[in-house]
């Protein structure tokens, strides 16, 4: 069963605690809180034979079957493919399980992650199983974006906020699971995190300070006019096209930022901070205003898994960047 952490406490209490149950959930908040370990703690909860308290058994017939991804009251509805799209097919499968009698002679609950996934045929085929459930059945939905659900689907649910931790209790956390790093590494991890602790976990799985450090020792090489476009976007093979343009996009609007309000304080993560300033001294409004329309359009080409030539975006961005001190 997964755990709660710290900062889900009250929620769970309220939640958990609740005498009856709406037929549908919609937790939401960002990515990388633990609103999945949310949803798969209610789910035991709610299918359990012999709830303790707050919490499922473990030990009932339910719970077995439930831990061993068997449970015939349980229905999973995710994308078949990481990033993709969750299909009218795949909801019309979770219909003809909604209208199914349970066989636990319980409760059947679904779980939907992420909601936002579903197109606009799925998320018209869920409706009147959100609206009208049939027999005993709660629907948890999952969203991380929860602008881009059809507001039919936000309408039928139960809409619950999960909260983001402080920063405080996301560096505790931190200290607790990542024992071998330092109290600045935590912090590190947490900022490029954008606050969510279970994002900076996976991040210093897979080394993204590392890379992070890499990027901006090039970028300071390329002003420096050390190192070429070409040869810069070639050494970067190994960095995510999706982690580059987050930087850079933040670079730009920091870049703004200070030519709006010349506050020192707000030029972002320490490495940068001096070329920021920089930048955004040495660089006409105008041009930085455009390179940054510019980055939003290729970042949402890079989200929306666009078909690109990965060296010539990265050139192109490169050269954009190398030209930026000097006149428009």
């Amino acid at each position: 069963m997964a755990d709660v952490y710290p900062w889900q406490e009250a929620l769970w209490q309220q939640l958990a605690g609740r005498s009856q149950h709406a037929h549908a959930y919609l937790l939401h908040g960002p990515a990388g809180i633990g609103k999945r370990a949310l949803a798969e703690r209610l789910m035991a909860r709610l299918l359990c034979q012999a709830p303790m308290g707050l919490d499922a058994c473990g030990q009932c017939k339910s719970c077995h079957l439930l831990a061993a991804g068997t449970h015939p009251d349980n229905f999973v509805l995710e994308p078949e493919e990481a990033d993709k799209a969750i299909k009218v097919d795949q909801v019309r499968t979770l219909v003809a399980f909604v209208v199914q009698t349970a066989q636990l002679a319980g409760r059947k609950v679904v779980l939907v992650e992420p909601a936002e996934a579903m197109n606009l045929n799925a998320a018209n085929a869920l409706l009147k199983s959100l609206e009208e459930p049939s027999g005993d059945t709660v629907l948890l939905l999952i969203s991380h974006q929860p602008s881009r659900l059809l507001p039919t689907v936000k309408s039928r649910c139960v809409q619950q906020a999960c909260p983001l931790p402080s920063e405080a209790m996301s560096l505790a956390w931190l200290a607790r699971a990542l024992p071998d790093c330092s109290v600045e590494e935590h912090a590190e991890l947490l900022c490029l995190a954008a606050g969510s602790p279970l994002v900076a976990m996976r991040m210093h799985a897979e080394g993204v300070r590392e890379q992070r450090a890499q990027v901006v020792d090039g970028v300071k090489k390329l002003i420096k006019q050390q190192i070429a476009p070409s040869q810069l976007a070639e050494s970067w093979n190994t960095v995510s096209l999706h982690l580059l343009f987050d930087w850079f996009c933040d670079w730009a609007q920091l870049m703004l930022r200070y030519q709006l309000t010349r506050d020192e304080a707000g030029l972002g993560q320490a490495d940068m901070r001096k070329v920021v300033q920089y930048l955004a001294e040495k660089t006409p409004q105008a041009k930085v205003l455009g390179i940054h329309d510019w980055l939003l359009m290729q970042r949402q080409k890079v989200i929306g898994k666009a078909n690109l030539n990965r060296v010539l975006l990265l050139e192109a961005l490169l050269v954009q960047w190398a030209s930026l001190p000097g006149p428009s």
